[in-house]
């Protein structure tokens, strides 16, 4: 990819692209796939690790920390940040191809997640093919998000982890793949979540319905119970949106649902 002084929009989206999925503390020059995608786009390492972190600097979840980034985002930077939260499928896959395109040889290293049976052909493969790859975006930017650990919990095996969505994927295709949509949860508190059984708070403390209340079981008594009123652990980046939450809390969780 030919390059210039200037950032190209391909060459910031590339950037934003790989800001989302790596997490906060490795946004640096040494990281591996900062050097790919900068061999890939004709910048040096140390200039793809600033523009990561000027990207870091627009994003509430880290500057309300005190975390300011390099306070370098340029009206480009600002444009690809609402580009892409106005459009998180189309971009996750466009940048997808795109590094495919310009780096053939990292499809190679792709996660198993990402390979598509040969015999698929045609349409269907396509299909299949970018549906892995917002599947494999969104994992990769909540688990990122929140240190690859379960927010309930705590867990870190990240066989038992999901990119758990606030608001279900079938209610809301604006917001599929948007981090902020996604909780990163242990297995067993996703299905929870996912069946309206635990929910938030809107300052991010766990509600555990009166469903689980009365059981008597030993895991819910041990696992569920405890976290009744308990704040979950926040991510560095992409917090969870607090309409996402009210939305869940209104429309999933069985408590509201019973009494509608």
């Amino acid at each position: 990819m030919a390059t210039s002084n200037n950032w190209t929009k391909e060459q910031a989206k590339l950037a934003f692209h790989l800001y989302c999925q790596l997490p906060f503390g490795k946004l640096h020059k040494g990281n591996r796939e900062v050097i790919r995608l900068a061999q890939a786009i004709g910048r040096t390492p140390s200039a793809v690790a600033m523009k990561l972190v000027n990207f870091a600097s627009l994003d509430p979840a880290i500057t309300s920390t005190g975390r300011k980034g390099l306070d370098g985002a340029s009206s480009l930077d600002r444009e690809v940040w609402a580009e892409f939260h106005s459009d998180w499928e189309r971009l996750a896959v466009e940048c997808e191809m795109l590094r495919r395109e310009i780096d053939p040889t990292q499809i190679a290293d792709e996660a198993d997640e990402l390979l598509v049976p040969e015999d698929f052909i045609g349409e269907t493969r396509r299909v299949v093919t970018e549906q892995r790859i917002k599947q494999s975006f969104f994992r990769r930017a909540v688990l990122s998000s929140y240190g690859g650990r379960c927010c309930m919990s705590g867990v870190s095996e990240s066989r038992l982890l999901i990119a758990s969505h606030i608001v279900p994927w079938c209610k809301d295709k604006q917001n599929r793949l948007n981090p902020s949509n996604g909780l990163c949860l242990s297995a067993i508190h996703d299905r929870a979540f996912d069946k309206g059984l635990i929910t938030l708070s809107d300052d991010f403390k766990v509600i555990v319905s009166e469903v689980l209340k009365r059981r008597e079981d030993v895991l819910v008594q041990t696992v569920f119970l405890p976290l009744d009123g308990r704040a979950i652990a926040l991510p560095e980046r992409f917090a969870p949106d607090p309409v996402f939450i009210a939305r869940h809390r209104s429309e999933e969780f069985v408590d509201n649902r019973k009494a509608a």
